[in-house]
């Protein structure tokens, strides 16, 4: 790994630092300022997670050597066919066992190794320099330490016209796995019932009846929790090993730590019946909207009692009395969002092969391994149609 290199182009330099030395910046200091995840949360997932990523920071200088931004980044081993079902998948895991690296790569991505893609840019002039800058400096690095792919991952549908400047440089954009959002212009939470269709109103209501004949649930809503990580984290691991997909894996120090890392946006949920705990949902609250990052249950009773809806209309409920104007939560699980009223908040993937002679084969047999299109739920959401707009 090549460490405190520098790159030029056309507009100045990009230096490719650790975050040791990206913390001696000033710029590091207010790194996306505004955002959900600032910098803080930078430090927070390179210290605790458990993956085998290796994170590096691009100081982006002007041409008089002014940085302008930093930008994460991170190597990684990729499954190339995380989300593929079916046939296929079934070929390539007959193949992996005589082959185990067969269609993995090693990766270099931008973006966020939890969570959604930013640009630590205060303006769109800002954004559009950025990018153009990434786009001439990335793919030498990438190939320096042995990457295929360079991939812009997940980033917000907003950043498209930013990243245009990627596509016309050899990127393709393919959809990843939407996050969802639910707009809460409600007064209540049976204000927001009726929004929802007749059989979707009479299901959820059902399912909270009984819920509330089997079991006394009580919640209570927390900064710190510390005093429950050994209870808690394994509801989350319970979760974790049931979802299809698994970029990142958390670990307890990462609980522990995000109140200390960012104080005035964590909020704990946390459920228990019996004082039990049988659920929890770690949010984070920016401007006005409520952001759910991570949910945990318990199974030996999450099905029974339709612990997901009821978390749900918890934190719904919560979130309209806080008078929080927005709600969002994070990739899969689309058929319940579905009838809960969500929509699709679509994430893109910008992804370069660093071989400039196989980038056009790589690009067409992108559509065919891009996630999304192995999902039936999501053509069903009305504005599905974004994802690939």
């Amino acid at each position: 790994m090549h460490d405190d290199v520098a790159v030029p182009f056309a507009q100045g330099t990009a230096r490719f630092l650790k975050l040791s030395d990206a913390r001696n910046l000033e710029a590091w200091q207010r790194a996306f300022q505004g955002k959900c995840k600032d910098h803080r949360y930078y430090e927070l997932i390179e210290g605790t997670l458990a993956n085998d990523f290796e994170y590096r920071y691009v100081a982006l200088e002007d041409a008089v050597g002014t940085v302008r931004a930093i930008q994460p980044i991170l190597f990684v081993r990729q499954n190339l066919v995380e989300g593929v079902r079916g046939a296929f998948r079934r070929i390539v895991d007959l193949i992996r066992k005589k082959f185990p690296r067969f269609l993995t790569m090693r990766v270099l991505m931008v973006g966020c190794a939890a969570g959604a893609g930013e640009l630590d840019a205060i303006n769109s002039e800002n954004e559009k320099w950025i990018a153009e800058a990434l786009g001439a400096t990335l793919r030498d690095y990438a190939r320096a330490n042995n990457a295929s792919l360079v991939v812009f991952k997940d980033f917000l549908a907003g950043y498209r016209p930013t990243m245009a400047v990627l596509c016309r440089n050899g990127y393709t954009r393919v959809p990843s796995m939407p996050m969802t959002r639910l707009p809460m212009p409600f007064q209540n939470f049976d204000d927001y019932l009726q929004t929802l269709g007749y059989v979707s109103r009479k299901s959820l209501r059902r399912k909270f009846r009984k819920t509330e004949r089997d079991a006394k649930i009580s919640m209570e809503v927390i900064n710190d929790a510390s005093p429950i990580v050994d209870q808690i984290y394994p509801l989350y691991l319970q979760v974790h090993e049931r979802s299809p997909m698994k970029f990142e894996h958390l670990t307890k120090e990462f609980f522990l730590r995000i109140v200390q890392a960012m104080p005035e946006q964590v909020r704990f949920f946390i459920w228990r019946i019996d004082q039990k705990i049988v659920a929890f949902s770690l949010c984070l609250v920016s401007g006005d909207t409520l952001y759910d990052e991570c949910l945990g249950l318990d199974y030996e009773v999450a099905l029974d009692l339709h612990l997901y809806f009821y978390t749900m209309r918890d934190l719904i409920r919560w979130a309209i009395e806080q008078k929080l104007r927005c709600y969002v939560s994070g990739p899969l699980n689309y058929d319940p969002k579905l009838h809960l009223g969500h929509e699709l908040a679509p994430l893109d993937l910008y992804v370069m092969h660093t071989r400039v002679w196989l980038n056009p084969i790589f690009s067409f047999a992108l559509k065919y391994l891009e996630p999304t299109r192995h999902d039936p739920v999501l053509k069903k959401f009305p504005n599905a149609a974004e994802l690939s707009a």
